[in-house]
């Protein structure tokens, strides 16, 4: 028994990083392996289950009941990003493992039925599952994080994650039947609170003046049109084919829709100063200086990175992080700038290090007071124009976001590793996502500094 000991002894001697253990210790414990480049597992520049994006499509924004999908049903809005991010990767739809899409005023049965026909259109075979996903103005984004999670997970290696909302067919309506209770309940009552009535909240509690709020619209109009004229929208945005009806004739015309129809490049304060407040008689809120009611759909294509390298696809981007929080839900708009800092540090980062931001523009009140309140500077949110000039239709948004995002750190380079987007979301919570650009990575980025070592791999000095 004794040599057993003595020869335990004499090999915990050779395995001990440090000579801070003497050999009368009886204790035997595993020591730290830092294996050099020559030993059998070689160090990558980034890990193969890195979860990446590979294509990001949306259909143009149009204005609610007056646009130009006016007349176009929920499903022809989805069905062209859809096919859109299979024929331009030359994907084979039967490959994908599942389609989640974010959508919020439709009732659920309904919508979800709509989305599994336009995946049909699209020309995705039977044996491709497809639900629906529902965080109110998140869900886009929250469809993005629930197919990475799942791909992640193992649960399958390529998704999609797309985003629908046709506001001109499902309205914004106020609740049915309320429980009692709410008046028991001050914050569940306040969920029921009309969303324009947060943004006065958030603009009185705040001290967000008229004037920084019609300033911000301002400025959301500038960047879009500057955008839009330099063709930036043009790689994200997928045509669409539909009609237009004359409602006073009822003469249908045929339609390719591809630009984002809510942009007025010449808003100008003095417009927007002439606006009456639209949900207090003494507020700050105007239809000016808030997001438009609108129509459209965007989809993004996940995968394994290992995967897109196999299939030589680009990857524009790689999912860090996802964060959704809650909030008091009087002023659910300050939801970002809880949601921002939480998926910021989730990844491992400051908000320091990122370069871009979408912050959505429910409202220029909330989008205004978190800029402030994280201290961001302006010209690196919503550089290509926000919901106040392009529009927001609800479940679309996130994906939207998430095409719009990469495109601009793409062209950015270098300059831009890490972007972020993020949302308000009514009854008071907030998500964000961190994203990284996709040709950027620390060369040996999973390896650590050993200062002395002799043990084990002969190039670990």
């Amino acid at each position: 028994m004794e040599k057993a000991l003595h020869r335990q002894r004499i090999l915990l001697q050779h395995l001990q990083p440090s000579s801070s253990q003497t050999s009368d210790s009886p204790a035997i414990s595993a020591s730290i392996c830092s294996a050099g480049e020559a030993a059998g597992y070689h160090r990558k520049p980034a890990f193969d289950d890195d979860v990446v994006i590979v294509a990001a499509y949306r259909t143009a924004i149009c204005k609610a009941k007056r646009g130009g999908f006016k007349d176009t049903l929920a499903d022809d809005l989805l069905a062209p990003v859809l096919k859109a991010v299979i024929e331009k990767t030359r994907l084979n739809p039967s490959e994908v493992g599942d389609i989640v899409v974010g959508t919020v005023l439709a009732p659920g049965s309904t919508r979800a039925m709509e989305c599994r026909m336009a995946a049909f259109y699209a020309g995705f075979p039977e044996t491709v599952p497809l639900r629906t996903v529902n965080r109110q103005c998140s869900s886009g984004l929250q469809a993005v994080a629930d197919v990475a999670t799942a791909i992640k997970a193992g649960l399958y290696d390529i998704g999609i994650a797309a985003g629908l909302e046709s506001m001109t067919v499902n309205s914004i309506s106020v609740v049915g039947q309320v429980n009692p209770k709410v008046e028991i309940f001050t914050q569940a009552r306040d969920c029921l609170l009309p969303m324009g009535i947060t943004s006065e909240n958030v603009a009185q509690r705040f001290g967000v003046t008229r004037q920084e709020q019609d300033l911000a619209a301002v400025e959301s109009h500038r960047r879009a049109a500057a955008a839009t004229a330099s063709g930036k929208f043009k790689d994200e945005i997928i045509p669409v084919n539909t009609k237009i009806v004359d409602p006073k004739t009822g003469v249908e015309k045929r339609v390719t829709i591809s630009v984002d129809d809510g942009i007025r490049p010449n808003t100008t304060i003095a417009d927007l100063a002439k606006l009456k407040p639209a949900f207090k008689k003494d507020g700050t809120t105007t239809a000016g200086n808030a997001s438009q009611v609108s129509d459209g759909a965007g989809a993004v294509l996940l995968m394994k990175r290992s995967l897109a390298v196999q299939k030589g696809l680009p990857i524009l981007g790689v999912f860090r992080s996802f964060a959704a929080v809650g909030v008091d839900p009087s002023v659910m708009g300050i939801g970002p700038a809880v949601a921002i800092p939480a998926a910021v540090k989730s990844a491992g980062l400051q908000l320091d290090d990122i370069n871009l931001f979408e912050i959505n523009e429910a409202f220029a009140s909330q989008y205004v007071y978190c800029i402030k309140k994280l201290r961001l500077d302006p010209e690196k949110v919503n550089v290509n124009g926000g919901a106040v000039a392009l529009g927001h239709p609800l479940g679309a948004t996130g994906a939207r976001c998430v095409a719009t995002l990469l495109s601009e750190m793409k062209r950015r380079g270098k300059d831009c590793r890490f972007g972020v987007i993020s949302m308000c979301i009514g009854s008071g919570m907030g998500a964000a996502a961190v994203f990284e650009r996709g040709d950027c990575v620390d060369e040996l980025c999973n390896a650590r500094m050993v200062p002395t070592h002799t043990h084990l791999s002969k190039d670990a000095k």
